[in-house]
């Protein structure tokens, strides 16, 4: 069985190659500019766990489907990923000067640049799978329905709804639990939930497989956002290779801030339960994503 190592390490080879490398000052028409090339790379070579894009390939496994095909459409959930982190860095967002234990991408190229690397890696995750699916048009319509879910996890009633909310409700000080659900299931959740259901869609799954996979997607997320509640106040900014206690600082509505650090320990615990009952359509199958949702309920042990 492979590990998340392992599916991260096939993803950070692929990302080598997109997007592409340009020469220092070049800027010729049909290319994308120097400064352009720098910066998204600046931000998606950063590291991190490759988590979104590793589950989308464990889960293509699981499903007996091609990895080698699926590749790209695992990269483009990282590009958009990482695009989200330049953006919620910047000023108007949370303000944040450390991402994954590097100079976040506005504080080496400028808050113009950076919202610009972001825009260059969204539109470079539709552009790389766009291409995938024109690379094998015998399953173009499966490719299609696969490219529609990770837009719809993505867009505007997923992860941007989510964000949208988050900063309604910071600068209006709304903490209601209605909110607080809707802000973390979009903001996080949708982009678990939805490169899952991509995979199912890449390997032609049936409904009760994807039915399966949503409620792992969802179960999970909320779970991985719970946790990053709970390490923003008792981890530490090494382990997490970010600034912590800007929540509290900023008022921001949270598991931590709504049911306290014992009610969101009480959170992880049934949302754990529920992922493992979801992978209950997969016996003897879904070893890494049981794996996975146990090491995230460790990160708070």
């Amino acid at each position: 069985m492979k590990t998340l190592k392992d599916y991260a390490g096939i993803v950070n080879r692929r990302l080598e190659e997109i997007p592409a490398v340009v020469e220092e000052n070049r800027c010729v028409i049909g290319e994308m500019p120097w400064l352009l090339s720098q910066s998204m790379r600046y931000s998606v070579s950063a590291g991190g766990k490759r988590l979104r894009p590793s589950m989308l390939l464990a889960a293509v496994e699981m499903l007996g489907g091609d990895v080698n095909a699926a590749l790209d459409f695992a990269c483009a959930v990282e590009m958009i990923h990482t695009y989200s982190l330049i953006h919620d860095d910047l000023p108007g967002m949370d303000n944040d000067t450390l991402r994954r234990g590097r100079p976040t991408n506005h504080v080496v190229f400028g808050e113009g640049q950076a919202i610009l690397a972001g825009d260059g890696l969204l539109n470079c995750a539709f552009e790389t799978m766009l291409a995938a699916a024109c690379a094998r048009p015998e399953r173009a319509a499966d490719s299609l329905l696969a490219i529609r879910e990770i837009a719809t996890g993505a867009g505007v009633t997923g992860m941007i709804a989510g964000q949208v909310m988050d900063l309604y409700c910071e600068h209006n000080r709304v903490s209601t639990p209605e909110a607080l659900d809707y802000i973390q299931y979009g903001k996080t959740a949708c982009m678990f939930i939805y490169p899952l259901r991509a995979a199912a869609r890449l390997c032609g799954a049936d409904e009760a497989d994807l039915a399966a996979l949503t409620e792992y997607g969802r179960a999970f997320g909320l779970l991985f956002q719970a946790t990053d509640d709970l390490l923003d106040v008792v981890g530490t900014q090494d382990d997490m290779g970010k600034t912590l206690g800007k929540d509290a600082e900023s008022g921001k509505l949270t598991c931590v801030s709504a049911y306290g650090i014992d009610g969101t320990r009480a959170l992880v615990e049934r949302l754990h339960r529920q992922a493992l009952d979801a992978l209950g359509r997969f016996p003897g199958r879904a070893g890494f994503f049981a794996d996975l949702v146990d090491s995230m309920v460790n990160r708070t042990k």
